[in-house]
Formats: C-alpha cells, structure tokens, sequence
C-alpha cells in the first residue's frame, strides 16, 4: 500500500502537511480521516483507519491541523473554526489533484468538525463520526484546573497528551460559539454515528445526541470494548471495515 506525502495551503496560509494512503489497485473513492484533539495524522486512530480504508480500495488523506505534527503555525492560534476551515481547504486541495473526495471520517472532536465542515464540502457522500463529542465545548473539561486562569490572563499551558501546549481564551470561546443541531440535521448526507459505551472520554450519550438530531439515511454502531482513542488491537482496523462496508452504498468515485 503506499503512501504519499503531501502539503497544502491552510486557513491561515500555513502549509499543511498530509498523507494520502493508497489501494494498491481497485480504487472506490477517496476520503478524508480527520485527527481529534491534538492527536495528529500519525495518531494510531487516524492512521490506522486511513490504512485499513485504504486496503479496502477508498484512498484516504489525514493531515496535521495547525502547528501539529509536522504543520506549520503556533497550535494555540488554532480554534475550532480555522480547523473546521481546514478540512475545507485540505478537500479543495484533493480535489484541485482530480482526487475528490466521497466520505469523511472525524474521530473524537475531529467528529464535530467534520460535521459543521459538511455542509460546505458539496461533493462529499458520506460522514462518519467516532467517539465524537455533541457540543465542540466538551472539550472544556480537560481545561477545568486553569480555566480561570485562562480567562483571566488569556491563556494558560495545559499538559495534553503528554504534552504542554498553550490554550487561548479565544479558543475557548469559540467552542462555545458553535451549535452543532442546525448543521446535523440539516446535513442532507448518509450519517453513520460510531461510538464506545465504555468511551470514559466523550461519554455514549453524545453520539446519542447526535444520532437524534440527524434526519434518515442514518446508522449507529457500538464499538463495544473499544476506548476513545482506539489503542485496543484491532479497534481502529474494525472500525474502518464497518466504515468501508456501510459506506459502500453510497460512494460514488469522481474521475475527472
């Protein structure tokens, strides 16, 4: 299977970098796997759905939001919206290679993203959540010791997955903006709501959420046994094959 480096313009004008994963033959369509919270393109979750869709014949792009992974720009610039702009900008790119996209798949807030990102992508199928949160200011809680400090002083470091990033008031705030009702049922798309019950993340009851708020074709899975991030052998693999599978119906491969 190989795998091509790739970079594009984003938002803010920072270069984006990417990973296009590729059958090895029997190309179906192509889609974009979005990274959740800070995790990456190289986070087991998306890389390995991106592979594990690929095998299947569905060419998939993932790519570093801003100033992640080897993407350029400052992270705490970064807010929900400029990384719902990117998944614009990142199918305008493939689709600028003749390589348009049919399907996207967010995991964890990358979830919420692709969800309000959907109703600007015209040529997209299909979409896909895992683990996704309902309301993006979810993500507050993982901010809960400083969040005082961050709206007092404009920011705070916050250690993420190991890591010491810096939060801006204005990203939170911005998460706050966002209501994800109108996009979800207005998305005029096939939906398919994935999701753990022993998620201890992003709580079942926001894929709950979002499963009633979208209008039919719709489907939910369980990802029994699974955690939110997907690190179980197998879990991100068994994913994907249901994805690849329940999308089947719907893609359709742009050739132009």
């Amino acid at each position: 299977m190989p795998t091509e480096n790739v970079t594009f313009e984003g938002a803010n004008g920072n270069r984006l970098s990417g990973k296009l994963d590729l059958p090895d033959q029997d190309l179906r369509a192509y889609a974009l796997v979005v990274h959740g919270f800070t995790l990456g393109k190289d986070s087991p979750a998306a890389s390995r759905i991106s592979k594990a869709l690929a095998n299947a014949g569905i060419g998939s792009l993932r790519f570093d939001f801003t100033g992640l992974g080897d993407s350029e720009g400052d992270f705490s610039d970064a807010t929900f919206s400029t990384n719902v702009a990117n998944i614009e900008h990142a199918a305008e790119f493939m689709k600028s290679q003749g390589k348009t996209l049919s399907l996207v798949v967010g995991h964890s807030l990358g979830g919420a993203s692709v969800l309000l990102a959907a109703q600007n992508l015209e040529d997209i199928d299909a979409v896909v959540t895992i683990g996704a949160p309902y309301d993006p200011a979810h993500l507050e809680h993982a901010f809960e010791p400083v969040m005082d400090e961050i709206f007092s002083e404009g920011s705070a470091e916050v250690k993420v997955g190991g890591r010491n990033l810096n939060i801006r008031k204005e990203m939170l705030e911005d998460l706050r903006s966002h209501d994800l009702s109108n996009c979800i049922q207005a998305l005029r798309r096939p939906l398919l709501v994935m999701h753990s019950p022993t998620d201890n993340t992003v709580g079942i009851e926001n894929a709950g959420r979002i499963f009633g708020a979208a209008r039919h074709p719709k489907s939910f899975i369980s990802l029994e046994g699974s955690d939110h991030l997907l690190l179980g052998h197998g879990d991100a693999r068994r994913a994907a094959n249901i994805i690849s599978t329940w999308a089947d119906q719907y893609l359709e491969l742009d050739d132009e």
